[in-house]
């Protein structure tokens, strides 16, 4: 092991699919870690036989299962100086996989963290999507129950950013169904099925649509993609609620200028539109 000062946590990302898709340095790594942590160890073993390298280092397991009581046996090897890496089945570790608690200890202790970039489902079906790209959320896994599920959708309603979820394929009809429901039939969407695989499929369409698509039945690893909420259009305001709204703004403290703009941006009008009704309503009253 290297010294006390040069312990240093690598998150690597592994293949979603097609294991070519493996970054150069995963190699290198494996064979330089100390400590590979590994979500499965059987998925590693196939991982570095098609990599052609062997770790020298000590392999041991971390996943859900046993992530809060490994995490400090990590973080003491880190601190002694050992050079860790972590993998997970595919993607990057800590997103929607184990990973966080050991990076929060890491960071906790003043260890250095770091990552080999590698192929992500999130970016992957983001890109492939044909949905907007340039704002976006992940929402990771819904909650399994209906009722709870149905839930978090609703609060993600108004979201205006794109919205990107992991679902299993035994519940992915059912969440397109309550997706249909909180969000809307006619809300754009894409359902990416197998990214990188030999099965690959991207289905697009309205999420009323993808629902009965999903009926059938679906397989593989799928990722979601959600357009966010379309923006307002214009509310049919008279001249005399425009005026109210600036006069409510205008008594809690904004001045009439800031008021002005933040109701026509409300109704969707041009700021001349509600300065002009303020204006004459002044007029009317003098």
């Amino acid at each position: 092991m290297t010294s006390a000062s040069e312990g240093v946590l690598v998150l690597a990302g592994t293949p979603i699919g097609d294991p070519g898709d493996a970054p150069p340095r995963l190699a290198e790594e494996l064979a330089a870690a100390d400590v590979v942590a590994a979500e499965d160890t059987r998925r590693l073993r196939r991982l570095t036989q098609t990599l052609g390298v062997e770790p020298t280092g000590r392999v041991v397991s971390y996943f859900e299962g046993n992530e809060a009581a490994r995490t400090g046996e990590l973080a003491d090897a880190l601190a002694g100086g050992a050079r860790v890496l972590l993998v997970t089945d595919a993607g990057m570790p800590s997103v929607s996989d184990p990973g966080y608690r050991l990076v929060a200890a890491a960071v906790e202790r003043g260890i250095r963290v770091t990552a080999v970039p590698g192929p992500s489902a999130v970016l992957t079906a983001l890109a492939v999507s044909g949905l907007p790209v340039d704002r976006f959320c992940f929402e990771g896994f819904l909650p399994r129950k209906p009722g709870e599920r149905l839930a978090r959708l609703r609060e993600a309603a108004a979201e205006r950013r794109t919205l990107v979820y992991f679902e299993a394929p035994h519940r992915i009809a059912a969440t397109l169904e309550a997706m249909a429901e909180a969000f809307g039939a006619e809300r754009p969407a894409a359902v990416c099925r197998e990214l990188t695989k030999t099965y690959e499929e991207v289905r697009r369409g309205p999420l009323e649509e993808l629902a009965r698509w999903a009926a059938d039945g679906v397989r593989g690893e799928i990722t979601v993609v959600v357009a966010g909420a379309p923006a307002p259009g214009p509310q049919d305001l008279g001249p005399a609620e425009l005026v109210e709204r600036v006069a409510v703004r205008e008594a809690a403290g904004e001045r009439r200028k800031e008021a002005i703009a933040a109701v026509a941006a409300e109704a969707g009008l041009p700021k001349r539109e509600v300065f002009d009704a303020v204006v004459a309503a002044k007029h009317q009253t003098a």
